[in-house]
Order: structure tokens, then C-alpha cells, then sequence
């Protein structure tokens, strides 16, 4: 039997490494900092507002709906999303748990 490299690490390091992975590309932070600035919107706009094909801004979308950061709403043939702030609040609980267990922010010696 065969056991994946995730399986060595417990629940909760494993989710902070899907949410962190989600965050690794500088378009899905784009997207997000413009949700955040625009509330909703369509994902025709995002496209507008990315320098990318919409294709690959549809594969960031998925990625980070597949996270839970996102949520999409099905209006006609369009869909609006927006930020799922209950997931972005339990992702910056998460981040600074993970920081303060390092505790590097206190340790001057670095």
C-alpha cells in the first residue's frame, strides 16, 4: 500500500496548503483585490480586467471557487461572483495561527 505524501500531515496543515496553494498565482490575487474593490461583478468584467484570455481567467475562477474563496451566482447566461468572506475570514484565522505558531514575529535573533 502506497500512502500520499499529504496523509503524513494533519487535517489542518493540509487545508492551510490548499488555501495557500489558491492564493499562489498573482492573477487569483488579482481577481480577488478586484472583487474586494467591486463588491459583485460578472466574469466578462474580470476578463476586462486581467490581462489574460478568458479561458485561463475562467481556471483561476474555478480555482479559487473550488476553494471556497469565491462564490458565483447564475444570472442568465452570465455569472456573477463575489467574495465568500466567511471562508476569507476563516483563511486569515488560519494564516495567523500558522504565523503565530512560528512566532516569527518575535523573534528578533533572525
Amino acid at each position: 500500500m502506497t500512502l500520499h505524501k499529504t496523509t503524513l500531515f494533519n487535517s489542518e496543515l493540509q487545508q492551510a496548503a490548499g488555501l495557500f496553494k489558491a492564493l499562489s498565482h498573482p492573477a487569483r490575487l488579482a481577481i480577488l483585490k478586484y472583487l474586494a474593490e467591486t463588491k459583485v461583478c460578472m466574469t466578462g468584467d474580470i476578463c476586462q480586467e486581467l490581462p489574460l484570455s478568458r479561458t485561463t481567467v475562467n481556471q483561476h475562477l474555478k480555482e479559487l471557487k473550488d476553494n471556497n474563496l469565491i462564490k458565483g451566482t447564475i444570472d442568465g447566461v452570465k455569472v456573477n461572483y463575489c467574495l465568500n468572506n466567511d471562508k476569507l475570514r476563516t483563511m486569515s484565522d488560519i494564516l495567523n495561527t500558522f504565523l503565530s505558531e512560528l512566532d516569527c514575529c518575535n523573534d528578533n535573533n533572525c
